[in-house]
């Protein structure tokens, strides 16, 4: 496929623009190009075949099964675009008086009441951008908390070997050392070794659950109360927060702080870099620390309380990325107490039914149930077929399938992790199968061919390292 600028033919027209019926002004020089803008020259039915040749090459939950463990991609129900779209929403400016945006400030506060009360926690914030973002403004939560006591000397973050790969860099962004600890036999954090990497140093924990191997930790009260005993805070990454939505709080797990992928858990298209929130809630004692300005009821409305004396500071202008926090509140509010619980429960229903029906095949990582996610561990085929985790992801394209996670987590070799969320058929679960199935066998009996595949899609095995190092971003014009 060309790009637009190759489909240009010099001379050809798409509209006329009509003749200006104002006086015309001449910009100083000064301000002015020294040669006409590159834009293409095209009639209006190639330029709407270009970029519908274009759409077509994109991929998203709207097209077919998207399973990419830890990420949540659920259909986000068109109801939260309409809301999100509304003109009292898309049509206001953050530095408007705030008697003019009381709807706005409505909507956050509601926002941070039932997602309060989702995860246990007592007051939130919107504005973190991203997962990453929520995690870093929790952590520095937890600095400030320990700095305010006067309590400099504790300078590490423990973080397991199951963990999302941000926790240990946000651990170190936020002027902590790392501490790793191990996994038991079991997948959940090794309590021996916890008990050994604690100590007067210990800052907090970071930790989600179910972990990424899509396991909920059955020691949870236990390792929370080992980091408690020590002076130390919890921290909940709530990337895995929709398999227990309605279930179990955070909060009531010993956690302290949580981060919330609003894009994922509650709903919004995050595909192509965002829009994102990391809304980040917390327990009283952190709630004074919390970014400012934050949305509160008064006798007159709602306004902007900026008193916060202690509070780490902004973390991003404004107040987040607002119209993500509108889809999020119209997603809990369609689907209420009831539905929210019924969605983590079809999570783990799919998830599990999918595993079960592929365990006579693939080699699982992990034993028993799981939770909204599972790991397939290709380590047996690599060893005795040359076939690869990358092999049988790039065999799914075929089959119009979008490839889970892979290599992750690092604590299982040549893993996929499959997360099909809830609102997935078991129609379509059942056709997943068999496709994977299919894919297998054709493993098992060509397995060179594997290293081929795929064939189907518009651009075969590009060089990842390549692309991702030297990206060609840039179209050069001849003149």
């Amino acid at each position: 496929m060309n790009l637009i600028f190759e489909n240009s033919v010099a001379g050809r027209k798409c509209v006329e623009m009509p003749a200006c019926d104002v006086p015309e002004y001449q910009l100083p020089a000064s301000l002015t190009r020294q040669q006409a803008p590159h834009l293409p020259e095209m009639s209006e039915t190639d330029i709407s075949r270009h970029y519908t040749k274009l759409a077509e090459r994109t991929y998203g939950v709207n097209n077919g099964f998207y399973p990419l463990g830890s990420c949540t991609m659920k259909y986000n129900p068109r109801i939260n675009e309409e809301m999100a779209s509304l003109p009292g929403f898309t049509g206001v400016h953050p530095l408007q008086p705030e008697h003019t945006v009381q709807g706005c400030l409505e909507v956050m506060a509601l926002a941070e009441k039932y997602l309060c009360q989702i995860t246990g926690m007592d007051e939130m914030t919107f504005q973190p951008a991203a997962g990453a973002h929520g995690e870093l403004t929790g952590v520095l939560l937890i600095k400030q908390y320990h700095k305010m006591r006067g309590d400099t000397k504790r300078t590490k973050i423990i973080v397991p070997d199951s963990a999302h790969g941000t926790n240990p860099a946000t651990a170190v962004m936020a002027g902590f050392t790392c501490v790793n600890v191990p996994s038991n036999a079991e997948g959940g954090i090794d309590l021996d070794k916890l008990r050994e990497a604690v100590g007067e140093d210990t800052a907090g924990l970071m930790l989600t659950n179910p972990n990424t191997l899509g396991i909920f930790d059955k020691n949870i009260l236990e390792i929370t109360k080992i980091i408690k005993d020590a002076g130390g805070l919890c921290y909940y990454d709530g990337a895995n927060l929709n398999a227990i939505m309605g279930q179990v709080r955070p909060g009531d797990m010993g956690f302290d702080v949580v981060h919330l992928n609003l894009h994922k858990t509650f709903s919004t298209p995050h595909g192509g870099g965002g829009p994102g929130s990391g809304a980040v809630g917390c327990k009283k004692l952190l709630a004074p620390y919390l970014p400012k300005p934050h949305a509160v009821a008064g006798e007159n409305g709602y306004t902007m309380d900026y008193d916060l004396p202690q509070s780490i500071g902004r973390m991003k202008a404004f107040y987040g990325n607002f119209l993500v926090v509108v889809r999020a509140l119209t997603y809990v509010l369609t689907l209420g107490q009831k539905g929210i619980s019924e969605a983590s429960r079809n999570a783990v229903l799919n998830a599990n039914y999918m595993m079960h029906q592929l365990s006579d095949t693939y080699d699982i990582a992990t034993k028993g149930h799981c939770m909204h996610e599972f790991i397939i561990t290709l380590d047996k085929m690599h060893k005795e077929k040359g076939v690869t985790a990358t092999d049988i992801a790039k065999a799914m394209l075929d089959e119009g399938i979008h490839p889970p996670t892979m290599y992750f987590p690092l604590i299982v070799p040549e893993d996929l992790m499959v997360e099909p969320t809830e609102t997935e058929s078991k129609t379509t679960l059942d056709e997943v199968v068999a496709a994977l199935k299919r894919i297998h066998a054709m493993a098992e009996e060509n397995p060179e061919h594997m290293h081929e595949l795929p064939v189907k899609t518009v651009i075969r095995r590009p060089d990842e390292v390549k692309a991702a190092r030297t990206p060609v971003i840039c179209y050069h014009f001849d003149k």
